[in-house]
């Protein structure tokens, strides 16, 4: 109801008001037609009699054929209203959360998943039943205060008729919430695999490999797991409301004896069995109809908990209060005796590291596969808190500082940067949303990485659609206009979007240039050692000749810091980092493949 007030106020009030309008229309054209039956049936009666009572319920006819329509739009807008500033609430919480912690837990997702729909049609849900049930009140209430004129034990009957049917309703309500969570994770399986078998990019891959079949009886099989518990509350609830259904009528029909043989007997004219027999039916229905919507409520709440979990979940991280400004790094960032693990049943990531990065100069990680490397940025850019030691920036803690302010000091290369589906400007342009209107800043960023070229060539330069999934609206004649890189093309893109911020306080660069050919990595590296002169950096690269310029180089193994120094001092110290030299360089000047083996 608050969503409704502040999406819609307007509309949720007339809403209201046409529901109630609904809810007493009923009962007034029911007394109107007993009226107007009495009067027909007492004999010698003048159109003049009757006109004002036959105006009246032209009028009320006019207004129950039309109120319907003009509710039902109202319900439409006020429904999309509310649904967008409850997706709007949503997304706001999840952008607000500081880490990548809950996007990486199963049992957060699936109530991610839940709070999706439910803040999608939760709040509609509410709204409409709680309206359709002030209406129903509304409408049992004028027949109920008829039959108690009439004998109080008819109104008794039929309203004690529908207490079972609540009782019912609600507990099949309780089992469908509770159904709903248990399917969450067969749900978000089901569009994981729909995902791969609709996507371009693993098409190929996938009809390469047969694979296609295989995923969909996987698919398959999550699909029937979701239809079981849908059949077995479909069941239940055919066996509830069936007997429900059973037991109205056989009510209805012992009212119907009775008020005919009150007819027969003289007790009651025939304006009143007309009347008694439409406020039966009339009562049953509204009463049908509440429970219904109460169902629906109480349906929707209960969904909607998931949805308020998240939006009032708050910061993964911890986030002061009165946080110490972010202010330029003017001596570096120093990793004090970090320790770090993902869970507190896995093994260390990252044990004892203590490390100095000093401000204004390049720092290279190197170290095999599973050594901490990419973890190590992730700490540097607080997705994650360390377990135990701390990080500072210039002598502050990054738990002082605040995350946003942080990260607009920040910058990074990842090396699995995203492929958006947008324009060419709009993939460099996400790096600083400042610069999306700036084209000279967007033009410069493609240049430093090396795809100035490629972007001019392409039919609309930099508002070229990178992708072949959508099509931009000048090119709905043509949809074919799209464009799907190369993966060096797309990882110089990526380079680009974390250029594109002039003079970060940090730069980090993750295998940068894993997926470009020889040259053009000696001039992407060329331009990005130009760009990042005078910048506080951090390059990850298992190619060793592309780090040998630094000003530091730190060798990772185990999660521990084995090595440190200029690349001429691990050569001559003749430790890991010299053997993984001389293995890569080996490689270059072997010519006999066996001897490469």
């Amino acid at each position: 109801m608050s969503l409704a007030r502040h999406a819609a106020p307007a509309q949720a009030t007339a809403y209201l008001g046409l529901s109630l309008l609904s809810g007493l229309a009923p009962p007034t054209a029911a007394w109107l037609t007993k009226f107007m039956i009495d009067r027909l049936v007492a004999g010698q009666v003048r159109w003049l009699d009757v006109l004002g009572l036959t105006t009246a319920l032209v009028a009320v006819g006019v207004a129950v054929a039309f109120v319907p329509h003009a509710v039902r739009y109202l319900q439409a807008e006020t429904g999309r209203r509310v649904q967008l500033l409850a997706n709007s609430r949503l997304y706001a919480a999840v952008d607000r959360f500081v880490g990548l912690r809950r996007f990486e837990d199963p049992a957060f997702l699936d109530r991610l998943q839940i709070a999706r729909s439910s803040g999608v049609s939760g709040p509609g849900d509410v709204l409409d039943g709680g309206l359709g049930a002030v209406q129903a009140v509304v409408t049992v209430s004028g027949f109920a205060g008829t039959l108690l004129v009439l004998d109080p034990w008819i109104a008794v009957a039929v309203v004690l008729a529908a207490v079972p049917a609540l009782l019912a309703e609600l507990a099949l309500s309780r089992r469908r919430v509770a159904m709903v969570t248990e399917i969450g994770q067969a749900e978000r399986r089901e569009l994981f695999y729909s995902g791969l078998l609709t996507d371009p990019r693993t098409a190929k891959e996938l009809r390469l490999f047969g694979a296609g079949p295989y995923l969909w009886r996987r698919m398959a099989a999550e699909i029937r797991t979701i239809n079981d518990a849908h059949r077995g509350i479909d069941r239940r609830r055919l066996a509830v409301q069936g007997g429900l259904a059973v037991l109205g009528a056989t009510v209805a029909g012992a009212l119907l004896l009775w008020v005919v043989r009150s007819a027969v007997a003289g007790t009651l004219t025939v304006g009143d069995v007309a009347l008694v027999v439409a406020a039966v039916g009339a009562v049953q229905g509204a009463l049908a109809n509440l429970v219904t919507e109460a169902v629906c409520v109480h349906q929707a709440l209960a969904l909607f908990e998931r949805y308020l979990a998240v939006v009032d979940a708050g910061p993964d991280l911890p986030v002061r209060e009165d946080p110490t400004p972010v202010a330029p790094l003017r001596r570096g960032i120093e990793l004090r005796d970090v320790w770090f693990r993902y869970a507190d049943d896995q093994p260390w990531v990252l044990s004892g590291v203590s490390l100095t990065l000093p401000a204004g100069r390049a720092t290279a990680v190197v170290g095999l596969n599973g050594a901490g490397k990419t973890t190590l940025i992730k700490l540097l850019c607080r997705f994650y808190d360390p377990t135990r030691g701390a990080i500072l920036w210039d002598g502050v803690d990054l738990r002082d500082l605040d995350p946003v302010e942080l990260r607009r000091r920040v910058r990074a290369v990842f090396q699995d940067a995203t492929a958006y589906d947008l324009t060419a400007r709009e993939n460099i342009g996400i790096g600083d949303l400042t610069a999306l209107s700036d084209p000279p800043r967007i033009e410069r960023a493609a240049r430093q990485a090396g795809v100035h070229e490629v972007i001019t060539r392409l039919r609309h330069g930099y508002e070229t659609l990178l992708t072949r999934i959508f099509y931009s609206e000048a090119d709905r004649a043509d949809p074919d206009t799209g464009v799907v890189l190369s993966g060096g093309q797309w990882q110089r893109l990526s380079i680009a979007r974390g250029l594109v911020l002039d003079k970060p306080d940090l730069l980090v660069l993750d295998e940068p240039s894993s997926a470009l050919d020889a040259e053009a990595e000696h001039g992407v590296h060329a331009r990005l050692r130009a760009h990042r002169s005078g910048l506080t950096s951090v390059l990850i690269s298992h190619r060793l000749g592309v780090v040998r310029e630094a000003d530091l180089i730190v060798v990772l193994s185990g999660g521990r810091i084995v090595e440190r120094g200029t690349h001429a001092d691990l050569l001559a110290h003749d430790g890991e980092y010299a053997r993984l030299f001389a293995l890569q360089a080996a490689g270059y000047r072997t010519a006999d493949p066996e001897t490469i083996a």
